[in-house]
């Protein structure tokens, strides 16, 4: 009979345990449950001069152009920073029919228009479901060649 008391309260400090555990693992960032964005080796050179980016020589410009997943988009900072954001957006990125990230009309901001996900210029959410900032890929300026790199 002292076995049983003995091992009872082992058993049920075991499951506690357990259970706490299993509790502890499902907490955390709740963007973890959206599936992460496709990667794909890619590396994108264009010139800042090119008469197709007159947008790139202005602070706050920003251009679409292919690579990446669905395509990247290139903001000016300055004249020596320049971001580069992939177009796919990370809300649902699997979605063929939708989750393709645009320059808004306004240029001030970047937009899903399909689930309706807003980011800013730095690629950050402002607004919609989107749950993570848009993926950033490296970028190097050398003379007039800016290269994007994942």
């Amino acid at each position: 009979m002292i076995i049983l008391v003995k091992k009872a309260p082992q058993r049920a400090f075991m499951a506690l345990s357990l259970t706490i555990a299993l509790g502890l693992a499902s907490c955390g960032d709740s963007s973890s449950a959206e599936p992460l964005i496709p990667f794909v080796s890619f590396n994108e050179s264009i010139s800042i001069l090119d008469q197709r980016y007159p947008q790139l020589r202005t602070d706050n410009g920003s251009v679409e152009i292919a690579g990446g997943v669905r395509g990247l988009i290139i903001v000016r900072q300055n004249a020596t920073t320049y971001l580069a954001f992939e177009r796919n957006c990370p809300y649902r990125p699997y979605d063929a029919a939708c989750s393709t990230v645009t320059i808004d009309a306004s240029r001030l901001f970047l937009i899903d228009d399909c689930c309706g996900s807003q980011f800013t210029l730095q690629g950050q959410p402002r607004g919609g479901p989107a749950p993570r900032p848009l993926r950033q890929y490296a970028t190097s300026l050398s003379g007039n060649l800016l290269t994007i790199t994942n």
